[in-house]
C-alpha cells in the first residue's frame, strides 16, 4: 500500500476536470509569500508520518501577511524535523463554502464503489453518506445526492446538485481507470461561488 504524493494526486485529479484547489510545494518562507500573492494561504506539512497533520499541528490556516507566513512556516518547519522525509505544501484558501466528502475504496468481493457525504468534523459525527458500486451512471449520482440529509445543504438547487452529480461522475471514471488506485479520500471538498474546490486529497495505490 503506498500513498500518493499530494501533488502527483493533484496533477491525476487535474487531467481528469476534477478541480483541486491551488497548491505548490515550498521550499523556503520567501517562496511561500510570493505563491500567496496577498492572498490567504494555507501551509501544511506533508509527511507519509503524518495522517492527522491537523491535530499534530502542522496545518497553518488563514496566513495573508509576509510576517505571518514566516513565522509559521519557520514553525512548521522545526515541528517537521521529527518527521523526515517531507514537504511543505502552500495552498491558496477557500474562506467560505459546504465541506463535503467525496471517497472511494475497494471491497475484495463486490470491487470498487464511491462515498458522498457531508465533509469536515462532520463526517464522523452525523454519518450522513450515500455508497454506490463503481461505475456509476448520472442515475446513480443522483440518487445519491437525493439520498442525504444534508442534501437541502449541501444541494439546494437545481444548479449546485448539477455540478454535484458532474463531480461524482467524473471522480467514478477516474477511479475506474486508474486501476492501481485502491483508496481514495477528496476531504474536504469545499463547495463555493457556484463551483468546488477539493482542498484535501488522499490517493493511495
Amino acid at each position: 500500500m503506498e500513498l500518493i504524493d499530494y501533488m502527483e494526486a493533484y496533477n491525476m485529479l487535474k487531467r481528469r476536470g476534477i478541480r483541486a484547489i491551488d497548491a505548490k510545494y515550498v521550499g523556503s518562507s520567501d517562496e511561500a509569500i510570493r505563491f500567496s500573492g496577498g492572498e490567504p494561504i494555507v501551509l501544511k506539512v506533508i509527511s507519509q508520518k503524518a495522517m492527522h497533520k491537523t491535530k499534530s499541528g502542522l496545518v497553518a490556516l488563514g496566513l495573508e501577511k509576509p510576517d505571518e507566513i514566516k513565522s509559521s512556516f519557520s514553525d512548521l518547519y522545526r515541528k517537521a524535523q521529527k518527521i523526515k522525509p517531507y514537504r511543505i505544501l502552500a495552498q491558496k484558501m477557500v474562506k467560505n463554502g459546504i465541506e463535503i466528502i467525496i471517497g472511494g475504496n475497494t471491497d475484495k468481493q463486490f470491487g470498487k464503489f464511491v462515498l458522498l457525504g457531508l465533509g469536515g468534523i462532520y463526517v464522523e459525527t452525523f454519518k450522513d453518506f450515500a455508497m454506490r458500486s463503481c461505475p456509476i451512471n448520472e442515475y446513480d449520482a443522483r440518487s445519491m445526492v437525493e439520498q442525504l440529509r444534508s442534501k437541502k445543504i449541501i444541494a439546494p438547487d437545481g444548479k449546485s446538485e448539477r455540478l454535484l452529480v458532474d463531480l461524482l461522475l467524473k471522480v467514478s471514471k477516474f477511479f475506474m481507470s486508474e486501476e492501481s488506485i485502491t483508496e481514495l479520500d477528496l476531504n474536504p471538498v469545499i463547495l463555493h461561488d457556484d463551483t468546488y474546490s477539493a482542498v484535501d486529497l488522499r490517493l493511495i495505490r
